[in-house]
């Protein structure tokens, strides 16, 4: 075989080109941009497989129409539309009323590519497709080869007849999934099912609430022709067995296709790495498709969640050859040791998970997908986000099930950095047709693809059936949107649990969230009460959240300046999707603002005030869960990212800016946290040490109270034990002496934890919503030094300070904290990290230290 054909090089279009030209000559023009490629390294033998990536330039068009546009594969068709400027930017102001055409429409997909004829003598030709985006129909020489219908699906077509030697065309037709979804609504034998859970397609594609309703198509993932003599891996599944640390035994088995009709053995190596160094190595036989091995690892290096242990990864090298030794295949697999449990709820204890053998509290947020258009998606940005959340204390991720099932570069980052994942199955808020046979079968597929594509990552703690269906699933009968108890069992008992269990027998499965003994809570934001209702529950928190505004940049993104009159102008309330009945989510942030704070003093401050206030709300029952471990096990709030820039939960916004309430994660999930549970009735504070660490620790604890300007009134230190994995109650304060002097709101109460030297935890307690506090002019100074890594910008006041936070005009930066309070004569260095390269003297220009002080008027 023949490795590489290159008939020209593809040239990009010259800057004299004009765009006709360029589309008339791009569609022939890609023909020579292909390459083939080994799935194995160049060298070996010409039986191992190898693939020609159909991807890079194509062209399209609206179905019905004759007019092209340059395409770009992966990719889809809002971005290959606004690339060509035929669309404005959909997240720019209301954008998204005027490109709703774009998803009612038809699109076509085209290009041509060259098949030399060598490729044609290999005993299978494959047209690959990693994912479509989503009814599709394939064409290849004008022949159709197939149809999907499911974007989470891999689809394999046999091409070898339908290919011939020399120029190549390939067309694919996508259908708009709204008339997909009418023809099923149509032709359903009841009504009973609606909308979007029709097609097996990113649900919150098509809007949610808090993001847009900009359901694409395209070719979003890999496609691909491959080809291979004799055979081919088709799956490799390792199972692990730990006997302490002293032994851990691998199961490997592997699955091979035969390329020809008969039947063929074959042998495979299989040989595991750590660190580069080969630490086990087997062959087996692979006769009628199927083949195992046992491998043992001594004194195995055991995969820990982020703050617990390190994260140690192996490789399991998997080679298929053939009667003579030659290569035919090869597969590699990397996985962590270890053995994670998901414990329902018994006997009073709730859900929590294991690893190891040892119960631990998982601090987490929920993922979304973080962009409407996955293509724009990169390792990079998915990689930030990971190392973003293991710098802030998270362990745990839940991947939501209204998106996709996503990426590998996730799940790596993820195995890397030790952030365990809640997997949902991409089921959410809806009944689905348990009743359709073709339905089930597509649906079983597409467990199978992501279960053999996921299931070696460490990182994954548990698959879950579906987000919330339990919640609509209250009756033993169908109703409107609502499934019945047994089609909801027959989908995400028998098939997905089963599909789950079969295919990947060590993982944790439970049906669906909440019904496996979470709880999700949002009786704060969408029932209107106060952060004050996180203290009456205890149990895992799987979903919770209190929304906020984007910083300024982000909102200049999508905003005009007459946009930004106020918070509710039309544009302002179109990027926020969330409301309570009447009451509209912006307006109600601003009501919940008034309830805490004095009123902001205008448009930015209003930005930053709603996000001190959503970290004030979340810490107020992430604190409180951490307090009342073992009874919680679990705070994962919502949400961690956002899909566009906009108004929502996210403590991280679409460009990646850290809010208030990702700064204050970093501190409520400290692995050794100090906090309160204040008692303004008695004047009391009963005082919690919480240790997450598998060691135990011994403190220093200090606490002080000052009045608001700073003067000391009372303060004491004592030694404390910190158990491991507890929450000690350690010493109530009784401050009824102070309160009668000055009440509630003129004293601050200040706590620091020290452990080994080194003050691990720091908190302030007040007695009095923030609001009643008559706060002075702390008299923020600031001086800037340069380091290696950035800037060193060190921070005092004159009076206490409450949240004060640093930030810059124009450019971005990470700051190692912020949204942090200051006693008068203290100290606090901040290191920035400027995003792109920055003078100290721009920075000095650009940067802005501020408090709570400044986001009120005068009095």
């Amino acid at each position: 075989m023949i490795l590489g054909f290159v008939r020209e090089a593809f040239k990009i279009m010259p800057n004299k080109m004009t765009k006709r030209q360029f589309m008339l000559t791009s569609f022939t023009a890609t023909a020579a941009a292909i390459v083939w490629e080994p799935l194995l390294s160049l060298g070996q033998t010409t039986q191992t497989p190898h693939r020609l990536n159909l991807g890079g330039q194509w062209r399209v068009s609206q179905g019905g129409k004759n007019k092209w546009f340059p395409a770009t594969v992966p990719g889809c068709i809002h971005t290959d539309l606004l690339a060509a400027g035929e669309i404005p930017d959909p997240f720019y102001r209301d954008n998204e009323k005027i490109v709703q055409w774009v998803t009612e429409a038809n699109w076509i997909y085209q290009r041509t590519f060259d098949v030399p004829e060598e490729v044609l003598k290999n005993d299978r030709v494959l047209l690959r497709c990693e994912g479509l985006d989503t009814v599709a129909s394939t064409k290849i020489n004008g022949i159709e080869i197939g149809r999907a219908d499911n974007m989470f699906r891999l689809w394999e077509y046999d091409v070898k007849n339908t290919l011939h030697p020399g120029q190549n065309a390939i067309e694919i037709l996508f259908e708009s999934p709204l008339a997909y979804i009418k023809n099923h609504e149509d032709h359903a034998p009841n009504h009973w099912v609606k909308g979007r859970a029709w097609v097996r397609k990113e649900p919150c594609s098509f809007n949610w609430d808090w993001g847009p309703d900009l359901a694409s198509c395209g070719i979003w993932k890999v496609i691909s022709l491959e080809t291979f003599n004799q055979g081919r891996i088709t799956d490799v599944m390792v199972e692990q067995h730990l006997d302490n640390d002293q032994l851990a035994t691998l199961d490997v088995g592997v699955n091979a296709e035969t390329a020809g009709a008969t039947a063929q053995t074959f042998q495979a190596s299989i040989t595991i790495l750590y660190a580069g160094k080969t630490v086990a190595q087997k062959k087996i036989l692979v006769s009628n498709g199927h083949g195992s091995g046992q491998l043992e690892i001594k004194h195995p290096k055991l995969w820990w969640p982020a703050g617990m242990g390190k994260q140690p990864l192996y490789e399991v090298h998997v080679e298929l050859m053939d009667d003579h030794g030659n290569v035919c295949d090869s597969a590699v697999r990397r996985v962590g040791l270890r053995e994670m449990k998901a414990v329902l709820p018994q006997n009073g204890s709730p859900l929590h998970f294991t690893v190891n053998g040892v119960p631990f509290f998982s601090k987490g947020a929920n993922w979304i997908p973080c962009d409407s258009f996955t293509s724009r998606i990169t390792p990079e940005i998915l990689r930030r986000y990971v190392a973003d959340a293991a710098a802030v204390n998270i362990n745990t991720l839940r991947f939501w099930g209204g998106g996709y099932y996503e990426d590998d570069a996730l799940f790596d980052a993820c195995d890397e950095m030790g952030i365990c994942v809640w997997l949902d199955c991409k089921f959410a808020c809806s009944a689905y047709p348990a009743f359709d046979d073709g339905f089930m079968e597509n649906v079983r597929q597409e467990i199978r693809d992501n279960v053999r594509r996921l299931r070696h990552h460490p990182s994954i703690a548990v698959w879950c059936g579906n987000n919330e269906i339990s919640l609509l699933n209250k009756a033993q009968e169908w109703r409107d949107n609502t499934m019945g108890a047994a089609d909801y069992d027959k989908l995400f008992k028998d098939l997905v649990g089963r599909e789950i269990q079969n295919l990947a027998p060590q993982a944790n499965y439970v049906s669906g969230s909440p019904d496996c003994g979470d709880t999700h809570y949002w009786d704060v934001w969408h029932g209107n009460k106060t952060f004050d209702a996180y203290r009456t529950l205890t149990g895992f928190m799987s979903e919770f959240g209190y929304q906020s505004f984007p910083e300024l940049k982000t909102i200049r993104s999508f905003t005009n300046e007459e946009d930004r009159t106020s918070v509710v102008t039309p544009v302002m309330k179109w990027h926020q999707r969330s409301g309570l009945g009447e009451i509209e989510g912006n307006q109600e942030m601003l009501n919940m603002i008034h309830h805490y704070f004095n009123a902001p003093k205008d448009f930015e401050t209003t930005l930053w005030l709603s996000q001190i206030l959503q970290g004030y709300g979340i810490k107020i029952g992430a604190e409180y869960w951490r307090q009342t471990m073992p009874k919680s096990m679990g705070c994962v709030f919502w949400q961690y990212n956002d899909i566009w820039p906009g108004m929502s939960w996210s403590s991280v916004d679409y460009f990646g800016r850290w809010k208030a309430l990702h700064y204050l994660s970093r501190k409520f999930y400290t692995p050794i946290l100090i906090s309160s549970l204040e008692d303004s009735k008695n004047g009391t504070i009963d005082l919690f040490v919480t240790n997450d660490l598998l060691e135990a620790a011994h403190g220093k604890l200090r606490w002080q109270t000052t009045d608001l300007a700073g003067k000391v009134l009372a303060e004491d230190s004592f030694h404390v034990e910190l158990p491991s994995r507890h929450s000690v109650n350690i010493k109530k304060l009784d401050l009824q002496e102070q309160i009668s002097h000055i009440g509630l709101s003129g004293f601050l109460i200040w706590l620091e934890l020290e452990v080994r030297g080194q003050v691990v935890s720091d908190n302030l307690v007040l007695f009095a919503l923030p609001k009643e506090y008559k706060l002075l002019d702390p008299r923020l100074n600031i001086s800037v030094d340069n380091t290696p890594d950035g800037f060193l910008v060190t921070v005092t006041s004159k009076n206490p300070a409450l949240w004060v936070w640093l930030g810059l005009d124009n450019a971005d930066a990470r700051y190692s904290d912020n949204f942090f309070h200051l006693k008068p004569g203290a100290m606090q260095k901040i290191l920035v990290k400027p995003w792109t390269q920055l003078s100290k003297e721009s920075l000095v220009q650009q940067l802005r230290v501020r408090s709570l002080f400044d986001t009120y008027l005068p009095a």
